[in-house]
């Protein structure tokens, strides 16, 4: 399986620059997936060495044959304690490529995709946690209710939840088919698919914990990063360009920028980059998926 049909790496270029890549410092792809921005960081490195995360088995069959690249098979929410367990304390830069990868989507047998038939699972790791289905058939109309409003930005949400509630006692949700066949009803006309990708987007990110995770990771990021240290996190939907943005302007996730006696901002890191970059119309035309990324970098303040 070749990276490139496994997934095309958005803003490749952008990326490894918002890095500033030392070709002796540590690196650390929290994303490895098909492996396409590790490869290109490696291309940069001297006698630095770079690990790469991902909680997909699947994503080890791009492990690419170089000694200073390391592959670790754990979410990337534990990125600090896995780093330690190779005595890695501190690091150059670590990048995210957040959301799902091409290969996930194309997988029927994944569940992440509403454009083919398969069983709602949408778990990264297969082998843990609960699956979508899970959540489907046994979430209170009240937890349906809430993740399809938050994650999915649903405007009918309670209604669908409800509907859910409902459909299950005789049906229960077993796959994306009979899901989709299901939201038909409830679908604005004309923007069916659009719903369809809203519902499904609510289910992955309850399914996989993913805010949480983020969070976490983001935390870790900052504790691991040397001073002068770059972190470069490209995400896909606004729930968690917000979550990078808010943490890279104003120091935490949620909340008004804390300032010191003297009105200087206190907060671990500072911009680098003005504001969000995103894909040329050259790379979207290539690549769909770039339409909606937004790539932010910024680096650890400190001595």
């Amino acid at each position: 399986m070749t990276a490139s049909v496994y997934h095309i790496p958005v803003m490749l270029a952008q990326c490894t620059e918002g890095l500033a890549i030392d070709p002796n410092g540590v690196y650390v792809d929290v994303t490895f997936g098909g492996g396409g921005h590790s490869r290109e960081i490696l291309k940069h490195l001297d006698t630095g060495h770079l690990y790469g995360f991902d909680q997909d088995p699947d994503a080890e069959a791009n492990i690419p044959e170089d000694s200073r690249f390391t592959f670790v098979a754990a979410n990337f929410r534990d990125i600090k304690k896995y780093l330690r367990l190779y005595g890695v304390r501190q690091v150059d830069g670590i990048l995210a490529d957040l959301g799902i990868s091409s290969h996930q989507i194309d997988e029927p047998t994944r569940g992440f995709s509403t454009r083919f038939e398969g069983e709602l699972d949408m778990r990264m790791n297969p082998s843990q946690g609960k699956s979508a289905k899970d959540v489907l058939n046994s979430y209170s109309e009240q937890d349906l209710h809430k993740i399809l409003g938050m994650y999915g930005e649903v405007k009918n949400a309670k209604t669908l939840a409800q509907a859910i509630v409902s459909h299950r006692s005789e049906n229960l949700f077993e796959t994306t088919e009979g899901l989709t066949a299901f939201l038909k009803k409830y679908a604005p006309r004309g923007k069916e698919f659009k719903y369809f990708a809203q519902v499904f987007q609510a289910l992955r990110i309850e399914v996989n914990d993913e805010m949480a995770a983020l969070e976490e990771m983001l935390l870790g990021a900052i504790e691991l990063l040397k001073p002068e240290g770059r972190l470069v996190v490209m995400s896909y939907h606004s729930l968690e360009d917000r979550l990078v943005k808010n943490l890279i302007q104003k120091g935490k996730f949620q909340g008004e920028l804390d300032k010191d006696f003297f009105g200087n901002p206190i907060r671990p890191l500072e911009p680098v980059s003005r504001g969000a970059i995103t894909a040329s119309a050259e790379e979207i035309a290539e690549n769909p998926r770039a339409r909606s990324a937004k790539l932010r970098v910024a680096k650890k303040l400190g001595k």
